[in-house]
């Protein structure tokens, strides 16, 4: 099958799908159709068609557009069917307002094989290396999502709004970077990712570049490779140590708890013994008072009875006896009395 490209061209003008024709083709064709006045008609023509395509225009759902008379701002057409002055007086650009943007910072993206690939030269890998705030060298490579929200101030407020952008992203990674420690940068990146799309955020709005960031993501955040080594190994110092610490704490656990168990026994021991001492003295207070209160009833027979009491106590502890008359005159005999094996006395 043969294509007939004039033809096809032609029917693709007619559908408003490719090119307006030119000039000479509508001539030729107008003064093939053998029409009276064949040229006036032709220029009349050509004057519509250009006046058509100059003013009418379209804009695409999400999109606005900026129409500009002579260089200066008019007005901004929303999207659908709309109509501008023709030949050059107003020019309209048009804005994409739902699409999402991306800048990317320490790496390129887009390879052949899907893949991202990292910059190790050149300006990108100088906007990764960021000094922390212990002072250690990190690769963080960061990408930053936008949205164009002001049409107006994105095209007229800013001169080089790109350029801007990623300046600010910058100073703004490199701010919050600066404040957490190396550790921090490596573990903590959606933390530091939400605090500088606040910070880029700000910054936007104040410098009027119409832009709204929708998102920042940092990538895989490292040390650069000469130090890598060294890095692996502090932090296995560091591990080490918090390993020692915690085995310290956890020893601390266990014989904290004991003593503290130890000394609590021993002063609920010591408290028991007082409450002991203290109610055998009331007690033996208590006694001693009821005594005297019957002593001072009965005297005597108290005094007796005491007396009785007690010699009932220390007999059974005194030993042998020997009870010896008081009228004997010789006690030689009784001397020996101790190594006798008779009754006792």
């Amino acid at each position: 099958m043969t294509w007939d490209w004039e033809k096809l061209k032609e029917q693709q003008g007619q559908r408003g799908g490719g090119p307006p024709p030119q000039m000479d083709e509508l001539i030729n064709k107008i003064r093939q159709a053998k029409i009276p006045g064949g040229s006036f008609i032709a220029i009349v023509a050509l004057i519509a068609l250009l006046l058509g395509w100059s003013t009418f225009f379209t804009i695409e759902s999400g999109s606005v557009g900026i129409v500009q008379r002579f260089g200066a701002f008019v007005r901004i057409s929303p999207p659908g069917p709309n109509f501008k002055l023709p030949f050059g007086i107003e020019k309209v650009t048009k804005i994409r307002q739902d699409r999402i943007l991306k800048a990317e910072f320490g790496f390129t993206s887009g390879q052949p094989d899907g893949r991202t690939r990292f910059s190790t030269s050149g300006s990108s890998a100088g906007e990764a290396l960021m000094l922390t705030g212990d002072l250690n060298v990190a690769v963080v490579p960061w990408i930053v999502q936008y949205q164009i929200k002001d049409p107006y101030a994105y095209l007229f407020k800013v001169h080089d709004v790109e350029g801007l952008l990623r300046d600010l992203s910058e100073a703004t990674m490199r701010l919050v970077v600066g404040d957490r420690s190396i550790n921090e940068v490596i573990n903590k990146r959606k933390e530091i990712a939400d605090k500088a799309k606040t910070i880029l955020q700000q910054e936007l709005d104040h410098a009027e570049t119409g832009i709204h960031v929708a998102n920042i993501e940092l990538k895989r955040t490292n040390v650069p490779g000469p130090v890598q080594s060294s890095f692996n190994e502090v932090n296995q110092a560091i591990q080490e140590k918090e390993k020692t610490i915690y085995q310290a704490r956890e020893d601390y656990n266990k014989a904290i708890p004991a003593a503290r168990g130890e000394a609590e026994r021993t002063i609920k021991a010591a408290e028991g013994y007082a409450l002991e001492r203290i109610n055998r003295a009331k007690g033996d207070a208590a006694r001693f008072r009821s005594q005297y209160s019957e002593y001072n009833k009965a005297k005597d027979v108290t005094k007796r009875r005491l007396y009785l009491e007690t010699l009932r106590d220390l007999l059974p502890r005194m030993g042998d006896k020997y009870i010896i008359d008081s009228d004997q005159q010789n006690v030689l005999p009784l001397l020996n009395l101790g190594n006798l094996t008779g009754d006792k006395k």
